[in-house]
């Protein structure tokens, strides 16, 4: 049971880290009437962030006691998510856009 808790942590962090990069709707529900900045993807990553980890201590208060974490935890965690977000990235503004 906790191993697979920890597996759907992962997989919700990977898919949550890159959804800022998938589409130019606001958290793939709301159209805008322009492309989204910079800024609105960092912000949509950073709610994100919380919506995963708060979904992840719902998990590990369901698996038993929650273990108290320090300011180490959180900056490590937020910069793992910052890092899974690479793909997502790269597939936006690092690939060349084929047009015909």
């Amino acid at each position: 049971m906790q191993s697979s808790a920890v597996w759907l942590v992962l997989v919700l962090a990977i898919i949550g880290a890159n959804l800022p990069f998938l589409s130019n709707r606001f958290f793939l529900i709301f159209p805008l009437k322009r492309d989204k900045g910079w800024i609105m993807r960092v912000g949509e990553l950073i709610v994100l962030y919380f919506i995963v980890g708060g979904l992840s201590l719902a998990l590990e208060s369901r698996l038993g006691q929650i273990y108290p974490q320090k300011w180490e935890f959180y900056a490590v965690s937020a910069s793992m998510f910052i890092v899974l977000a690479f793909p997502g990235y790269v597939a936006r503004y690092l690939t060349r856009r084929i047009t015909d």
